[in-house]
């Protein structure tokens, strides 16, 4: 919902193709007339009322904001777009005669696990014809809630406020590229005449992080240890913890003598709280841009925020704050041109989410971190989750432990959340050849029923994602990927062959549990019915799914694949989110029994590596080929006979490989880290990509790339830390995976 006014441009854009939508507009007198848009109108807006009643936050938004005004969506006339089949990009425009209150709506119901139409977005777009703007270009964006304080900090400037325990602060950087300094200091000690503020050496060493993420561990301490606040929300991810202010000394020494700077604006705002006046406040300096280099020198760049990107914290005592915009203007720190900064403050009793922001891609909107389908399930059993991919994930079970949760995998079964998985519906026409395409499998040989696992490449042979493809039908495929890049690549090269078909981001329609392990058979079988002419869950073959429904034939339908990321038999069930709980309730009431357990990320990762199983960021990225990840056999390059994106790069590189992935051995008892250095001699040959005390094992195991030169079993290899040279830890490259190299517990061919 928007205001506009007369002379206006709206443009409504079908991202993903395939997705209707609804227009509503109201002039000012509350009659809702399409002809002022120069539109012919479709009839009451049925869509944007079932928005309206689902019970979204945007739904109860607009619905408030109708009534509050008078209008009466009863008697609207709706325009109907994107009705005929559009395809990704497709854009609609309208002018607008006179002032009044535009509606945009993308109606769309749950998809069914089988079916390939998720709803998806629409995007709206307006081109003022006065735009009027105010010096920036950015209006401040609303705010949470309803504020306690609204304080806008111009650049230069620095403004103390106080705020009570259980209270929230919300910093915004209101164009972008603005760095902000804060500092607290805890009200209970200033009234005993003692400065307590927030100390960088305290909170890095109760910490143990020099950069605490947000989440339920991410506090600040004064050096009496104790908190004085916690971050709740950041949506730019980048900030340097604990340089200075900027201070009188620094433009000094770069010949700007008499510049303006935070610290001495702090020192002036400070002095009504007798707070002592310094050379250069330490500070969080939020939304600076700093770093270290190979040297430990410290160096800067423009900020990463954007506008609009804010910092949510909470007030763990009394405190008085001071908050800064920083008047930099002879470096990158504030983009050389520097902006306001607004501060609003909140009471205690509002609720705000944990989230880390998130964004599909660089030019997509931020996204709060969201909780998948599961999560009130498995919060029963953990307080510990993490951001993973926009969603918070568990990393361990308290009253378990990795240890137990691995043991139960190996053992018995385990369930686990994997619902930030992508998922994609590639559907149309042409969409087999566009996988053929874009995938370094040969498509034409995936039968419906079937799952292949594959690579997927840009032209130089780096890896964009690795994932599955499922295929449900003749035009009907799922790509399910580590990360949305490379659904967005599908859709790009889709757009640039012009091929006749679809790529649709079905993530939110799609959440998805793993069980795994020696009784997982066994558990799924007393929990979901096939159809007489479909595989039994004891019949369905490795790499093949069915389409299942829980306990009978009319219960809550998913897709369940025999699938797995942890070396073990295992399945995948996938459900729209609101059947989640009831499927996860059906599963764990007949597992629990059975010994299964759930699994966090921490004990899937002693799994995944035990069973020489890849991961993105560790094994490869887009400068390592599949190859060098270790996952040749999805390059088939002699039975795939058609060209696909990266072919010509990976025949050469197959043909004169560099660098292969290994495994090692680690004799002592030290678990080497991710990059640590692998050397023969002084001269370096790889490095570790992934390592873990292997339980089952008794050992110290690690994946590693090195020079096909050092890649043979039985070479002794060193690995060097602290410099490379100083420390080494004695290893061997030995075959992987390190456990069941045959795989034969991923074929069920075993007893426990």
């Amino acid at each position: 919902m928007m205001e506009i006014r007369r002379g206006d441009e709206i443009s409504v854009v079908d991202r993903e193709g395939l997705q209707p939508g609804e227009i509503v507009f109201f002039t000012p007198d509350g009659n809702s007339d399409p002809g002022r848009l120069g539109a012919t109108g479709t009839g009451k807006p049925y869509g944007i009322a079932s928005v309206l009643s689902n019970g979204s936050a945007s739904g109860r938004k607009v619905e408030a904001a109708l009534g509050k005004a008078g209008f009466n969506l009863e008697s609207a006339n709706a325009i109907r777009i994107f009705a005929e089949g559009s395809h990704a990009g497709d854009m609609m425009t309208f002018f607008a005669e006179c002032d009044g209150l535009i509606i945009v709506a993308a109606p769309g119901g749950p998809m069914r696990p089988d079916a390939s139409n998720p709803p998806t977005e629409l995007i709206l777009y307006i081109r003022r014809a006065n735009p009027g703007r105010k010096k920036g270009g950015r209006d401040l964006p609303d705010p949470l809630a309803d504020p306690l304080e609204d304080i806008n900090i111009n650049p230069g400037e620095a403004r103390s406020y106080i705020v009570k325990k259980g209270e929230y602060i919300q910093i915004v950087d209101v164009q972008g590229r603005e760095c902000s300094d804060f500092q607290a200091f805890s009200m209970r000690s200033l009234d005993k005449g003692l400065e307590r503020e927030i100390d960088p050496t305290t909170t890095r060493a109760l910490m143990g992080s020099l950069y605490p993420k947000p989440g339920i561990f991410s506090k600040y301490w004064n050096v009496d240890h104790e908190p004085l606040v916690e971050i709740v929300r950041d949506t730019c991810g980048r900030h340097d913890t604990f340089g200075l202010a900027c201070t009188a000394r620094y433009y000094e020494e770069l010949g700007y003598p008499g510049h303006v700077n935070c610290s001495d604006n702090m020192n002036r705002d400070l002095e009504r709280y007798n707070i002592r006046p310094r050379g250069g406040w330490p500070a969080i300096n939020f939304f600076f841009n700093t770093m270290l280099d190979d040297a430990n020198a410290i160096t800067m760049d423009e900020p990463w925020s954007r506008p609009g990107d804010y910092v949510l914290l909470k007030a763990m005592s009394d405190l008085v704050c001071v908050s800064t915009a920083c008047p930099c203007d002879v470096d990158p720190a504030n983009g050389w041109n520097p902006t306001e900064i607004h501060v609003r403050t909140y009471g205690a009793t509002e609720n705000f989410s944990r989230s880390i922001g998130y964004r599909r891609s660089t030019e997509a909107d931020m996204q709060e971190t969201r909780q998948t389908a599961f999560h009130d399930r498995l919060s029963k059993h953990t307080r510990d989750f993490t951001e993973y991919n926009g969603y918070w994930l568990p990393s361990a079970y308290g009253n378990l432990g990795p240890i137990a949760e691995y043991w139960a995998c190996r053992e018995k079964a385990a369930i686990m959340d994997l619902s930030p998985l992508r998922k994609y519906e590639v559907v149309g026409p042409d969409s087999e050849k566009l996988l053929q395409h874009c995938l370094t499998r040969n498509i034409k040989k995936l039968s419906i029923g079937q799952i292949f696992y594959t690579a997927m490449c840009y032209e130089h042979g780096g890896m964009i994602d690795d994932g599955t493809i499922f295929r449900l039908g003749d035009g009907n495929f799922r790509w399910i990927g580590g990360n949305d890049t490379s659904g967005l690549w599908l859709r790009e090269q889709a757009q640039k062959l012009g091929l006749n078909c679809w790529v649709r981001n079905s993530t939110d329609q799609l959440h998805n549990v793993a069980v795994q392990g020696p009784l997982s058979r066994k558990i799924l079988e007393k929990v979901f019915w096939t159809a007489p002419s479909a595989p039994k869950i004891n019949e369905l073959g490795l790499f093949r799914f069915v389409i299942a429904r829980l306990n009978d034939f009319d219960g809550r339908p998913v897709v369940l694949g025999r699938a797995g990321y942890s070396g073990e038999l295992g399945y995948e069930i996938f459900c729209h989110p609101n059947d989640a709980g009831e499927v996860f309730d059906a599963v764990w009431e007949a597992g629990e029994p059975e010994g299964m357990a759930p699994l966090g990320l921490a004990a899937l990762d002693m799994v995944r590596i035990e069973a020489g199983l890849i991961f993105a960021g560790s094994e490869f990225d887009d400068q390592t080929d599949p190859f060098e990840a270790g996952i040749g056999f999805t390059v088939p390059l002699k039975s795939k006979p058609d060209d696909f994106i990266g072919r010509a790069a990976l025949e050469e590189r197959k043909a004169h490989p560099q660098r292969k992935l290994v495994g090692l051995e680690i004799k002592g008892g030290v678990v080497p880290s991710p990059g640590d250095c692998l050397r023969i001699g002084k001269a370096q040959v790889g490095q570790i990509t992934s390592a873990v005390k292997s339980p089952i094992l008794g050992k110290n195991i690690a994946l590693a790339r090195v020079s096909t030169t050092h890649s043979e079993p039985g070479i002794e290899i060193e690995v060097g830390q602290l410099d490379g040279q100083q420390k080494r830890l004695r290893a061997q490259v030995v075959q992987y995976p390190h456990f069941d190299p045959n795989r034969e517990r991923v074929k069920g061919n075993y007893s426990i």
